[in-house]
Order: C-alpha cells, then sequence, then structure tokens
C-alpha cells in the first residue's frame, strides 16, 4: 500500500483508532496509578555438619554442597515443583536465584547459597511467600538425605543468612508510559488496516456475487 492508501484506510477505519485510544488512556491510568507491589528478598546457604576438624560450618562450603542445592533448585523449577509450592501458598511471582559468594577467584556457583524472591501486592504476603519456599527448599534437603540414609550427625543443614525482608516496587513511569503509547500507537494503525482489508475484500466479494450471471431456463 502507498502511503495515500494507508491514510485513506486509516481515515476510513476511524473508530477502530478511536477505541485503540481509549484502550490506551485505559492502559496509561493504570501505569500512572499502579497498585502497591512489595519484593521480599532472603539469602540461604546449605551448610556441612559440624567436625572436629572444621568447627565452623561457614568454613567449610565446599564445591559438592553447591550442587547438592542446585539439585533442589532445579525441582523447584520443574513443574512439579511449581506445582508443589503453589499447594504451599506461593502462588504468584517469585524466582530462586543461586548465589556466587565467593572472591573473584572463585568459580560461579561455588558456595552453595540461595537467593529467593517473591513479589506480592502485600508486604507481609510477600514475606511469607518466600518463608514458605524457604520451608519447601528446607524440606526437600532432609528428603534427598532421608533417601541416602544419612545419620542425623553427619546431615547438611539450611541456614537463613538473610531474613525475609520487603521493600516497595518502584519503577519509571516515564518509560512505561511511552512504551503504552507506543504500543497502542502500533496496534491501533495495524488493527485499523486489518479491519479496513478484511472488508474491502467482503464487499468485492459481494459485488462480484451480485454481477455472478443468472442461468437461462431450461427449453421445452
Amino acid at each position: 500500500m502507498s502511503p495515500r492508501e494507508v491514510v485513506r484506510a486509516l481515515l476510513a477505519r476511524w473508530y477502530v483508532l478511536l477505541l485503540a485510544v481509549v484502550l490506551t488512556a485505559a492502559g496509561a491510568y493504570h501505569v500512572l496509578r499502579p497498585g502497591p507491589q512489595f519484593v521480599s528478598s532472603a539469602v540461604v546457604v546449605v551448610k556441612p555438619p559440624v567436625t572436629g576438624n572444621q568447627p565452623n560450618q561457614f568454613a567449610n562450603l565446599q564445591p559438592p554442597l553447591a550442587s547438592v542445592s542446585y539439585a533442589v533448585i532445579q525441582q523447584l523449577r520443574s513443574p512439579a515443583g511449581r506445582a508443589e509450592l503453589a499447594k504451599a501458598g506461593t502462588a504468584g511471582q517469585y524466582s530462586l536465584e543461586p548465589r556466587n559468594s565467593g572472591t573473584s577467584v572463585t568459580p560461579q556457583y561455588l558456595i552453595p547459597s540461595l537467593q529467593i524472591l517473591a513479589q506480592r501486592a502485600d508486604a507481609g504476603a510477600a514475606d511469607a511467600a518466600v518463608r514458605t519456599i524457604i520451608s519447601v527448599y528446607t524440606a526437600h534437603v532432609d528428603a534427598l538425605q532421608t533417601a541416602q540414609h544419612i545419620p542425623a550427625a553427619s546431615r547438611m543443614s539450611v541456614d537463613v543468612l538473610v531474613p525475609p525482608n520487603s521493600v516497595p516496587v518502584t519503577g519509571t513511569r516515564s518509560r512505561a508510559l511511552a512504551g503504552v503509547a507506543l504500543t497502542g500507537a502500533c496496534g491501533g494503525v495495524l488493527a485499523a488496516l486489518w479491519t479496513d482489508r478484511l472488508l474491502r475484500r467482503r464487499s468485492a466479494g459481494n459485488g462480484r456475487a451480485h454481477r455472478a450471471p443468472r442461468p437461462l431456463p431450461a427449453s421445452h
């Protein structure tokens, strides 16, 4: 289509553009007056058992512990794990991210720590979701050791390094408004052009049907 044809189509389907403007304005209203959102964050670590050679558990964080922690994270990220977390009451936005708390020479994810994030409309609900995830994560670590018949004195444990703490979510309204405006403009133009093409095809089809020659009556 030429630019002139595009302009004609947009003018002819002005009502589609008007609907797009209304929807864009509604989206902009929600961007300007968003509901409260809070993100709660906590950090947990898998610790080895206390031994005579290593009385300080945090001084004995070995790579195998990180492997165990990552295996549990993979379980909770699976469909079955997400269903388990949802059943426990954590339906909503959350994330489980392994952390590298070592030095510049420490390979990635060598230290068995995990950051848990949850976003909710209420600060208390966000903290509660994180605590629930910590509980499920700890239960999975214990279940792995129970399946291997590891004695209680030789078991790994989960410790909360940073307890759940909620902070309000803040964003840049100007960027959000620009995104809503761009989406509304592109969507409105495309919808108007698509509507114009569809209606023109239907009109052309109906015209051909009316111009079709009628069959001659049968002669006797």
